[in-house]
């Protein structure tokens, strides 16, 4: 009886949406401009480049010699292998859902297990850093200092997130020395023994990017269709429809703070916590790109609750230092 009216309920709310987008069609359609207009300007640059470079950095043992020069700092604050630290710095780069796509990579090579790589992807949540400085901070907020403070509050937010959980599933090494001689070992050892050649690594490299970032336009559209239907039918306070539209879908939620009548300082911290949630939208495409692994979205869907809690109080204590 429960699948039932499960069904009943799942087909009534599918119409529901089908009916609004019929009637709300311009809107829906400004939506997914809207959409298009946030990938093609702004994550197909900043990612493409990342994705590509970074599997091939995966194939020739790059991982591996990071891993070691990195093996003390990872084991000290994290208690987990030295090979995460290749997530840790390029997702701090490029920014998200990228660390969900590299630490998939790893798994898929065994260089991470499962329990390893659920524990990193609690803490590699990053948003891209010209992201925050160029849209956030200069566009939307008009301050580009806004933006360094975000940053600082959002990358901290995720080192704490980090050490709070270093005792979940630790790594041990037999030994945190340093060696560069063991490193460039390990990475051309990797090279020699990858058997694929140079023109089909690079293939795989540019489909599989292409792939990840289709899925990104793809729930972005989606989630700013519900954000547009959801506003038009119910009929909430500024705030209110500010919150669920950066819930739903960053950006727009981003864009929809920066109107409201409040202080800057309030901005600031709202922003930096809704970057650190990521909004369902980028919540459906890191459990999208780890659904070829066993990796449990559950504790990163916690981690970032305590992440924006945290970088809230950090983004209001660190206001007055910055701005």
């Amino acid at each position: 009886m429960k699948k039932i009216i499960s069904s009943i309920l799942i087909m009534t709310i599918l119409l529901f949406l089908c009916i609004e987008i019929l009637i709300n069609s311009t809107k829906v359609m400004n939506s997914v401009i809207f959409s298009f207009d946030i990938w093609k300007n702004n994550i197909f640059p900043s990612l493409f480049p990342f994705f590509v470079i970074s599997n091939l950095l995966i194939h020739y043992g790059f991982v591996e010699f990071v891993g070691e020069l990195f093996k003390p700092i990872m084991q000290k604050l994290f208690k987990i292998k030295g090979e995460a630290a290749f997530v840790f710095i390029m997702s701090m780069l490029s920014g998200f859902p990228s660390s969900a796509k590299y630490i998939k990579e790893l798994v898929l090579n065994k260089t991470l297990s499962n329990e390893e790589a659920t524990k990193l992807l609690m803490f590699t949540h990053f948003s891209n850093p010209l992201f925050i400085i160029g849209t956030i901070g200069i566009t939307f907020l008009h301050n580009k200092r806004v933006g360094l403070l975000i940053i600082l509050s959002h990358y901290l937010g995720n080192i704490i997130i980090g050490i709070l959980v270093r005792n979940y599933h630790p790594s041990f090494s037999n030994t945190n020395r340093i060696s560069i001689k063991n490193a460039i070992i390990k990475m051309n050892n990797k090279r020699i023994n990858n058997k694929d050649s140079l023109g089909s690594i690079i293939s795989k490299a540019i489909t599989d990017s292409i792939n990840t970032l289709l899925l990104v336009l793809g729930t972005i559209s989606l989630f700013l269709i519900l954000s547009t239907i959801i506003n038009d039918t119910f009929s909430f306070s500024p705030i209110t429809n500010t919150l669920v539209s950066g819930l739903l879908e960053m950006t727009q939620g981003l864009k929809y703070i920066s109107l409201l009548k409040i202080s800057l300082r309030l901005k600031c911290a709202i922003s930096c916590m809704i970057i650190s949630f990521g909004g369902f939208s980028v919540h459906m495409q890191i459990k999208s790109i780890i659904s070829e692994t066993n990796i449990a979205y559950l504790p990163y869907f916690l981690s970032r609750i305590f992440h924006m809690i945290i970088s809230f109080l950090l983004t209001i204590i660190l206001y007055s230092f910055i701005i």
